[in-house]
């Protein structure tokens, strides 16, 4: 039998929003066996004295797909105290896929996520080919956290259809298959399927992300599989930064919701710097499909990101950008300095309001190494621009081009004005999450957005109590996603367990580089403070930022 751990004298907050209070929580294999004012000293004891004790974090978007296959422990979440995670997002992904596909599909995760060829060519294993197999071998590698998993439609169309796939909807025949294989993915434990309508999500060779063409026919028959199964989600990105939804978007996920009679969660609503209280008109306009299980996933954190012209990601819904994105390096310099290209990129920014139509006045130079930078550090490229004459389209593309090609800004995209977050992450109609956890790991590091929560907004902003908070970070995750023994702290509920600090609880504004990719390329890494001890599945996974080695994360399967 295996010994019993006792964490002694914490004050529990048990993930349901009730007060906590003072005392012990025991655990013995992998769930909590009891709970209580004293519950003796056999076994391992934990001192909790002067710390909350809470159920682990539960992040319902990430895109962990790929560093998996390299990173068994995912410390960017589970230093945060994250320790379930839901990958397979926005219908990017690299399962199912044949061999034949590998690279087309590796294209996908580049263009949509950000994610280098380079670390995902030495990274991936392909030790699969389709969805279960996928689930399998990161089962047999083993994790630090529990891991879900999200069917995403790029994947399962290039699977069936090939390269027309880029080019076109299904046909019934084709359908037939997609159908047969999500049916497959969903018994042997898959949360659901998921895919996006964005235009900015471009997929191989500057043409649409192929879960893109997905017909109303497609979407139906894939809904009716997690119908007829009566379990499973559907995860649809269609919202914007604009901080709303459009009527395509809403008559998207009404259609979504009657064929398939499970929950949806679309991303994303984020708080616009131009017109910040648009999101309490969209969360009224949303209301009768939150009713029916409808849910946006909203952040907690800034919005911001590091900009780079070789990676032109947030540019990808203009379509003189499109041929730019897989360019070798020489040929993209080329494209930027030409005029007609400007031209055109221009007229699309004048006439498209939002991200790089109104924010120059919120993207600076970030890091660089030419000392001739740095008369414009910490100054707008708005400003600057004005003061030289030129178009912050011109000064953005010269700066690098002139003088270090590498060189990354930093933009301010959302969530800048702190009485609408406040709104939005206080209200009950909304998912806590839109980490992007293993998405644009050279641009930004959302994943301490819990450490962020309590800290930022229960300590020092009071806008939740502690109990609300971890609410918001645990059981509603939980219960939306259909994990009935997760996020919660109960006899009989899976070990999942934080120990935190709440005077030190946060993490950075700002991630810094660390040089640990597949081929020591970069990444951003937000560090966590005031993580004591994270359990997972009664197993210690974490003491403070580092891992224990201990690989006792499970699938997570829909109950």
């Amino acid at each position: 039998m295996s010994t019993t751990t006792i964490i002694k004298g914490g004050r529990i907050i048990d993930g349901t929003g009730r007060p906590g209070f003072i005392g012990d929580l025991a655990m013995q294999g992998s769930v909590i066996t009891a709970i209580g004012t004293d519950l003796g000293n056999e076994g391992i004891i934990v001192d909790a004295s002067n710390r909350v004790v809470t159920p682990g974090f539960i992040d319902p978007h990430t895109h962990y797909d790929a560093q998996i296959c390299w990173d068994q422990t995912l410390t960017s979440s589970a230093a945060h105290g994250v320790t379930s995670v839901v990958m397979g997002n926005c219908g990017v992904g690299i399962a199912p896929c044949r061999p034949e596909s590998r690279d087309i599909t590796t294209n996908d995760l580049v263009n949509v996520e950000a994610i280098p060829y380079d670390v995902l060519k030495a990274g991936i294993t392909w030790d699969w080919e389709t969805y279960p197999e996928f689930m399998q071998a990161a089962s047999n590698r083993g994790s630090a956290i529990n891991l879900g998993f999200l069917v995403p439609l790029s994947a399962l169309r290039h699977y069936v259809m090939g390269e027309p796939a880029l080019e076109r909807a299904a046909n019934s025949a084709e359908i037939a298959q997609m159908v047969r294989l999500l049916a497959e993915a969903m018994e042997a434990g898959a949360l659901g399927f998921s895919f996006t309508v964005l235009r900015q999500h471009i997929g191989f060779g500057g043409r649409p992300l192929c879960c893109r063409n997905a017909s109303r026919d497609e979407l139906k028959a894939l809904a009716h599989v997690l119908r007829d199964c009566g379990r499973g989600l559907i995860q649809v990105a269609c919202g914007s930064a604009a901080g709303r939804l459009d009527d395509a978007g809403y008559d998207l996920l009404d259609f979504l919701l009657h064929e398939s009679d499970r929950p949806v969660t679309w991303a994303f609503l984020l708080v616009p710097p131009e017109n910040p209280s648009i999101v309490a008109e969209t969360l009224d306009f949303t209301n009768s499909l939150f009713a029916r299980g409808a849910v946006p996933q909203v952040s907690c954190r800034p919005f911001m990101t590091q900009l780079e012209l070789a990676k032109p990601f947030l540019f990808a819904d203009r379509d003189s950008f499109h041929k730019i994105i897989n360019l070798p390096r020489e040929a993209q310099q080329q494209a930027y300095r030409d005029k007609a290209f400007r031209k055109a990129a221009k007229e699309e920014l004048k006439n498209k309001p939002g991200v790089f139509g109104e924010g120059w006045d919120r993207v600076e130079l970030q890091e660089y190494s030419n000392p001739e930078l740095e008369q414009y550090s910490g100054r707008s490229l708005a400003v600057i621009a004005e003061e030289q004459g030129k178009h912050p389209l011109d000064l953005f593309l010269d700066l690098a081009l002139d003088h270090e090609y590498d060189l990354r800004y930093m933009y301010d995209i959302a969530n800048i004005d702190e009485t609408w977050v406040r709104h939005l992450i206080t209200d009950k109609r909304t998912l806590i999450g839109v980490s992007d956890s293993g998405a644009h790991v050279d641009q930004l590091c959302d994943a301490g957005y819990a450490t962020w929560m309590l800290g930022t907004w229960v300590r020092e902003r009071k806008a939740l109590s502690m109990e609300h908070a971890v609410r918001r970070l645990t059981f509603d995750q939980a219960e939306f996603l259909g994990f009935k023994d997760r996020g919660q702290l109960a006899v009989g509920a899976a070990a999942d367990v934080v120990i935190l600090n709440p005077d030190t609880i946060g993490s950075d504004r700002f991630a810094s580089p660390q040089f640990d990719l597949p081929g020591g390329a970069r990444r951003l890494v937000a560090a966590a403070r005031g993580i004591d001890a994270v359990f997972v599945n009664g197993q210690h996974a974490m003491q403070g930022t580092e891992a224990t080695g201990n690989l006792a994360g499970e699938r997570l399967r829909p109950d």
